[in-house]
């Protein structure tokens, strides 16, 4: 969330960053309202202080009248601060809706408009180049090779989930292994997270755990909820807590099961593997000072680009337009691969995104470090990148690396942990 002391000063600059951002808050509200609240909190304050002094006062009544004058007066102040707390109160729960549901700042390079305002960066890996032959969609040839079972995962939990099976499963494991190997060799500390998360978790990392707008998966009865990204049990693993300025940046890469409920997703670029209730993500977190963010979240997006270089998948990045950041993201970059068998004739599909919160995220968490020998603590930055998520990789590269004779190669980064060059067909 934003500093409120930042919004009263400057509520013209976050009314202009809600609309770029396609934002509906009443920015002017929340002034007058924590406005009014701070002022009957101070009342509060001085009733308070002057029914503690009549209450002192009450042993040096000269007699009993006086004495009951005394606390009657005490009573009355009691009631009205009373009163007013309440006043305070409504004030508070009601700013505190605007509050949070103001997004944070927004970097001055981000493209201002909606979706389609996001501006191309860059394009990597190998150029795309036309098949020779009819293109299959990864569905078909998932059929073809008996490795991915919808049908059965319909059967046990619904539309929306499936079974790896066969090589498929190995691909998942050995994504795996390829990213946290390069991620480690960079410094960063593995680390498997839990499947659930606290309610009050999700709210301080940015995701909406309950109620009709939700994409979570809530557990009934229990105020615990499946996590449908590793950035909120990463994000929520400082919460509270005071890191020694030293120790920044702390770089994590967290390995969860994803799960969304993916409400209202349908048509033909969302079938498969593209939109599912479950997925598995390495996950890259960082905590920062706030100099270091910058850096940092530029550092996520070449790591994600070197990670699909490496698989030797085509690949875009996109520099993310105000309207289609979520509420936490400063700055957003997404890095698309080119998928094949996805529309008519091939289309980019998103893969990976990085986002460098700043101190939005902190804030609602309560995270921050302190610098050795200077006064006071001050809220650290996160950042949060996909390194590879499993279901998305998958398409590409089955659709990427499929031949002519029906067979798939697999990526030669990932051929030790597979034991083999390629499914179907004549194998080495």
């Amino acid at each position: 969330m934003l500093d409120k002391r930042f919004i009263l000063e400057n509520a013209g600059v976050v009314q202009r960053n809600c609309d770029i951002r396609g934002v509906k808050v009443d920015v002017a509200r929340f002034v007058d309202l924590e406005t009014q609240r701070r002022k009957l909190q101070t009342e509060i304050e001085e009733l308070a202080r002057q029914a503690n002094a009549v209450s002192k006062s009450i042993g040096q009544a000269k007699d009993a009248a006086e004495r009951e004058a005394r606390k009657d007066e005490g009573r009355q102040l009691r009631e009205k601060k009373d009163r007013l707390q309440e006043d305070v109160e409504r004030l508070g729960a009601e700013a505190t809706l605007i509050h949070n549901a103001m997004p944070n700042l927004t970097h001055p390079e981000s493209p201002i408009g909606g979706e389609d305002a996001s501006a191309e960066l860059r394009r990597g890996g190998p150029a795309v180049k036309p098949f020779s032959f009819p293109v299959q969609d990864h569905v078909a040839l998932a059929e073809q090779h008996n490795l991915i079972d919808f049908e059965g995962g319909a059967r046990v939990a619904g539309h929306g989930f499936y079974f790896l099976k066969n090589e498929a499963a190995q691909l998942e494991l050995a994504l795996q292994h390829y990213t946290l190997d390069l991620l480690i060799r960079e410094g960063f500390t593995p680390v498997i997270t839990p499947d659930l998360a606290r309610g009050d978790v999700l709210k301080g990392v940015g995701f909406i755990p309950r109620g009709p707008e939700t994409q979570i998966y809530s557990v009934e009865n229990h105020d615990l909820n499946l996590v449908a990204t590793a950035e909120i049990t990463l994000g929520g693993l400082y919460a509270g807590q005071v890191i020694e300025a030293e120790k920044l940046p702390i770089k994590l890469c967290g390995i969860s099961h994803c799960f969304r409920t993916e409400a209202g997703a349908a048509g033909r670029a969302s079938r498969g593997l593209y939109r599912v209730h479950q997925f598995t993500k390495v996950e890259m977190f960082a905590f920062t000072l706030p100099e270091q963010s910058d850096d940092m979240h530029n550092y996520f997006r070449e790591l994600e680009c070197e990670i699909f270089e490496g698989l030797g998948i085509p690949y875009r990045v996109l520099d993310i337009a105000t309207g289609d950041l979520g509420g936490p993201a400063y700055r957003k970059f997404d890095l698309e691969a080119w998928m094949p068998g996805r529309g008519n004739a091939g289309e980019y599909g998103e893969v990976t995104s990085t986002s460098n919160c700043t101190d939005y995220q902190s804030r609602r968490l309560d995270i921050r470090y302190k610098v050795k020998g200077e006064k006071g603590t001050l809220l650290v930055h996160t950042l949060n990148g996909t390194a590879v998520a499993i279901s998305r990789a998958l398409i590409a590269i089955l659709e990427n690396y499929q031949q002519a004779d029906g067979s798939i190669l697999i990526p030669e980064v990932l051929r030790k942990w597979m034991g083999k060059d390629r499914i179907g067909g004549n194998s080495l």
